[in-house]
């Protein structure tokens, strides 16, 4: 983790298939590398070289992280408590949207991809063709409210998050946000009422995070369903090169189609890196600017509204899974202290 936030999943590793026979490998501790024998009071022996060109490894210790000054076993904990007490909130978050009929969507990308661009184009599609459904947007960046304007321009309510130095959202931001929404819209509820109620009428939150494709992978802010949005300009391999934001992600919005024509970008390696980290990634490839693939799009965002009968509430699988998570982070912490235990014993 970068000490303020987190980088990786809890205490897990990502699962990649091996080029030569499929089989899946840790990509926390990548072949052909060996344990560096630096001193433990640099915090760095945990390294791993490449045994034929030298290439440095500091995410193959138990915390998948480098911090200077901080045992691997320290960091793990720290991460931990953060995280558990931000997965706490979260599931209140994802209670409060589905006690409200809320769809929350989180969209993820690198800056520059066109998420921003890409909402502004679905409002005004979901105008057109889903008239009676609520949309609203919370919009994260470091300083400015300028996508929250761009946003309130189509009629939209939008709320601007700006982060300072942080480099995600969290979900106590977002928490503090959608009350933001309802008083803003002047929709008066008690936000400690029983969320056991049947759920009301559905409608639409995006949540577009802050540009960066590593830190908000491991955030949990309530959310429905996570969205990465990649763009045809950025190259094929983003999904192998930063592989926990697209092994969290349930659907890859593969942008700015248009410009194939213009690019070397080949569509099915992206795809075939991508489902290497998560084998049931949905994708979908669209343009935000011709409008090209935008009806697989609102068709997707429909279905996600749409309730199914005698369907269990998804917080209760998705909390399951964030405790499952903070399960493993704990067991990480328990075997890096055995290690560090049997290291020293003579």
């Amino acid at each position: 983790m970068c000490v303020v936030c987190g980088c990786a999943e809890q205490g897990g590793a990502t699962t990649i298939a091996d080029d030569a026979g499929g089989r899946p490998h840790r990509h926390g501790h990548p072949h052909g590398y060996r344990r560096h024998p630096v001193d433990d009071d640099h915090g760095h022996a945990h390294v791993q070289v490449d045994v034929d060109h030298g290439d440095l490894h500091f995410g193959a210790g138990a915390a998948r992280v480098s911090v200077p000054g901080m045992s691997q076993t320290r960091t793990v904990q720290i991460e931990a408590d953060i995280l558990g007490e931000n997965a706490r909130i979260a599931s209140h978050n994802r209670r409060h949207f589905e006690a409200h009929g809320v769809v929350a969507l989180n969209l993820l990308s690198s800056p520059g991809s066109g998420k921003t661009t890409l909402l502004c184009a679905t409002i005004d599609a979901l105008k057109a063709r889903a008239p009676g459904l609520p949309t609203a947007v919370i919009e994260g960046d470091q300083q400015t409210s300028f996508d929250a304007e761009r946003i309130r321009a189509t009629g939209a309510p939008a709320i601007q998050v700006n982060t300072g130095k942080g480099c995600h959202l969290d979900a106590p931001m977002v928490a503090q946000a959608f009350a933001q929404l309802h008083q803003h819209d002047h929709h008066d509820h008690d936000h400690d009422h029983d969320h056991d109620q049947a759920p009301t009428a559905a409608s639409l939150l995006f949540i577009e995070n802050v540009g960066n494709l590593v830190c908000p992978a491991l955030w949990d802010l309530g959310e429905a369903a996570r969205i990465v949005v990649l763009s045809v300009t950025e190259g094929e391999d983003k999904p192998l090169k930063y592989p926990d934001m697209f092994a969290a992600a349930d659907l890859m919005l593969l942008n700015k189609v248009d410009l194939l024509p213009h690019l070397t970008f080949d569509v099915e390696r992206c795809i075939e890196m991508a489902r290497r980290v998560n084998p049931g990634l949905q994708v979908l490839q669209l343009s935000a600017t011709t409008g090209e693939g935008m009806e697989d799009w609102i068709a997707w965002l429909t279905r996600q509204c749409a309730a199914e009968d005698g369907a269990a509430p998804a917080s209760n699988v998705i909390d399951l899974q964030r405790r499952i998570a903070q399960l493993e982070a704990a067991l990480a912490v328990a075997r890096t202290e055995l290690g560090a235990a049997q290291a020293h014993t003579p």
